[in-house]
């Protein structure tokens, strides 16, 4: 009888340094502990500057490879206080992930213009200042990676999601694969994972909207934040250098291409 082995792949990411924002909980939170735990110092990012410190603190008190920063998504000069920390502390940014994000459930008929500005900055413009500015450094040290957390709203309008989060993630995939074209012949590539209804939402869904949801995905039920990291780990990987300009849909068979 002959035996067949599994193979298995696991993420090394000694002596890389990752920024990942909106890192302060849910989704953010366990892509900064999945990348912490392959080896990688980790730059926790969030608005709120206390929920940083503490996912910071929890990889490791010491600060020698988990660094907390107070990090508004909307502002150019954050994100370029973000690059300068880094550099100062660990020498470079390698892998940048861009999962900060924010969703109101509003009606078309009452997004207000500036409520509609903030939605698409948090979650479109974020990408494009954060693109902008690491590209540059990550062009210079001739690699990089950028992985940017959209959402299948901006693919299809979502199930729960309003018109300016759906149209601010749309933006967020082009942006994508406008950057991915600019830097692919530079060792930089730039990615987007396209998640679908995801656990860590539950809390401001009612019991009703819960069952909807589980019965309208195929696999019968949420993804788990675990597995948007592990998406994010791959393209961020040695092994996911052949992704450019891609798009990994994880929404349980929610919406097929």
């Amino acid at each position: 009888m002959s035996t067949t082995k599994k193979s298995s792949v696991s993420f090394d990411f000694n002596g890389q340094s990752v920024l990942v924002t909106g890192a302060g909980r849910g989704v953010g939170e366990e892509i900064a502990r999945l990348f912490h735990a392959s080896g990688a110092r980790v730059a926790v990012s969030d608005v709120d500057g206390d929920a940083a410190r503490r996912v910071a603190n929890a990889l490791d008190d010491s600060g020698a490879s988990a660094m907390p920063l107070t990090l508004d998504v909307r502002r150019k000069e954050a994100f370029e206080s973000a690059r300068d920390r880094i550099a100062a502390a660990w020498g470079r940014t390698d892998i940048v992930i861009n999962n900060a994000g924010y969703a109101k459930r509003t009606p078309v008929q009452e997004i207000t213009p500036e409520e509609f500005d903030d939605i698409v900055s948090i979650n479109m413009k974020s990408v494009f200042l954060s693109c902008q500015v690491f590209s540059e450094h990550m062009r210079a040290n001739g690699w990089g990676r950028i992985v940017n957390v959209t959402s299948l709203a901006g693919q299809n309008g979502g199930t729960v999601a309003s018109a300016h989060y759906a149209a601010a993630k749309a933006g967020a995939t082009m942006l994508s694969k406008y950057f991915a074209q600019q830097l692919a012949g530079s060792g930089v590539t730039v990615n987007a994972i396209s998640p679908g209804p995801i656990s860590t939402a539950k809390g401001r869904l009612s019991d009703e909207q819960i069952a909807r949801v589980e019965k309208l995905v195929p696999i019968g039920r949420f993804g788990e934040a675990s597995e948007i990291a592990a998406a994010a780990a791959l393209l961020a990987s040695d092994q996911g250098g052949f992704f450019v300009g891609a798009t990994l849909d994880l929404n349980g068979g929610l919406f097929m291409r």
